[in-house]
């Protein structure tokens, strides 16, 4: 069985529409970087991501988010499956359909039960859209156990 980092650095430069997460899965992202500590991704801006001021919609912006820093968490090598518990965000900017925006998580504390990240997504121009933090917490499920 490969490892999840493994499973994820096989992805990178591509589109993720066939991870475990379905709802990830429809924001076909792509992946940039990743590593047990770091996570890249670039999303476009698509109509269904609207709102009707066709703005990226605050809660597709937080599912990238809660997705991006998922993806991370899931190969920090961790034994059991983390869920997140929490996710604060703070919507900076509006975004456009046909914007390519880029998210950065970071993983700030790794503890026995909790992991705390910080991440941000930025256009292309640097300018944030948001940022957010969130904590992921043990959950009794084995990362052995999935079948990836």
């Amino acid at each position: 069985m490969s490892s999840p980092l493994q499973l994820f650095t096989n992805l990178i430069d591509q589109k993720l529409d066939k991870t475990p997460s379905a709802a990830g899965n429809w924001l076909s992202g792509v992946l940039k970087e990743i590593s047990e500590k770091h996570i890249k991704v670039h999303y476009l801006v698509r109509p269904e991501m609207c709102n009707p001021a066709k703005i990226l919609h605050g809660g597709v912006a937080s599912l990238m988010l809660d997705d991006a820093i998922g993806m991370a968490n899931f190969v920090t090598g961790t034994e059991f499956l983390m869920t997140s518990i929490n996710l604060n965000v703070d919507f900076l900017a509006s975004a456009q359909i046909g914007e390519t925006l880029e998210l950065t998580a970071n993983l700030v504390r790794s503890g026995s039960n909790l992991n705390h990240w910080e991440a941000v997504i930025k256009k292309e121009s640097g300018k944030i859209v948001a940022k957010a933090s969130s904590n992921m917490i043990k959950t009794h499920i084995k990362m052995n156990d999935l079948k990836l």
